[in-house]
């Protein structure tokens, strides 16, 4: 899960930046070699991504802009809505790429229609977990669907509709976001429940406990701390069945590569070439 990149009318709105900034301080060569590795795997091979142009649409932390630059991408171009996440994107390449002038980064909106016609097309449009942020998802991937050249790729991941749980969450992360006090609460409630939950379930298996946090930063080089934050105060909110998904990107011309879902509350991950 990455920070968000549009506005919403509703005026709650939770700090994808200021959660992306404190992960920083993690990003080390583990993680990054995890991040290319991931992207490497659902668009099939480096050749995929390496000597093209890459759009990252709500980079977040920019950890997936760098592992796109570090696999070879020809150009990167980061932007997000949030500004502390343009700074943080900022950051991370200035910590590990300063030199690399074909990576751009700057404050933009996928709601934008004015914004988006003016970054033009690329190869491989890229937004993991973050067009379900925007307060209107479904327009949203239209324009990511607009930014991709003919013979490009598009690889967006977004949160699994689970019904009656995804309309709970999506009052839970209001909540959070709205005051001080939601957050404590919800921070007191869920985390101290996932840490138990968790143990319980590596205690039977006979797992030792602690791996689950150390082995975390193996899957796309995140962090679950920040994880747990950005899904518990990630709002706006809206997910969207993998069918759905796949329709309203095949009606647009597009067609299906590579997809990996969930049965749970996580992101369904979709490759689709135009």
């Amino acid at each position: 899960m990455t920070a968000a990149t549009a506005g919403t009318r509703d005026e709650v709105r939770f700090a994808f930046g200021a959660n992306w900034s404190r992960f920083v301080a993690c990003v080390d060569g583990r993680r990054i070699e995890a991040a290319q590795a991931s992207l490497v795997e659902m668009m099939g091979s480096a050749d995929a991504i390496r000597g093209r142009t890459f759009l990252d649409a709500g980079s977040g932390s920019g950890l997936f802009s760098l592992a796109a630059a570090r696999i070879g991408a020809a150009r990167v171009h980061s932007f997000d809505y949030d500004a502390d996440s343009v700074a943080t994107t900022a950051e991370i390449k200035r910590r590990f790429e300063p030199q690399n002038a074909a990576w751009t980064v700057e404050r933009g909106d996928i709601l934008d229609r004015e914004y988006v016609a003016g970054l033009g097309k690329w190869d491989v449009v890229y937004s993991w977990g973050v067009l379900h942020h925007t307060g209107g998802m479904w327009e949203a991937i239209a324009n990511a669907c607009d930014l991709v050249a003919e013979r490009g790729t598009l690889f967006i991941a977004i949160y699994n509709d689970q019904g009656w749980k995804t309309r709970l969450w999506r009052r839970i992360k209001r909540f959070y976001s709205a005051s001080v006090l939601g957050r404590m609460a919800v921070l007191a409630a869920f985390v101290p429940w996932w840490a138990l939950r968790g143990a319980v379930s590596d205690l039977r298996h006979l797992r030792n406990p602690l791996r689950r946090y150390r082995d975390y930063g193996s899957q796309r080089g995140m962090s679950v701390l920040h994880d747990w934050i950005d899904w518990m105060g990630g709002y706006p909110f809206e997910a969207a069945s993998p069918e759905a998904i796949v329709r309203c990107v095949t009606e647009r011309g597009f067609s299906l590569r590579n997809v990996a879902t969930t049965a749970g509350a996580g992101c369904n991950q979709f490759v689709f070439d135009r």
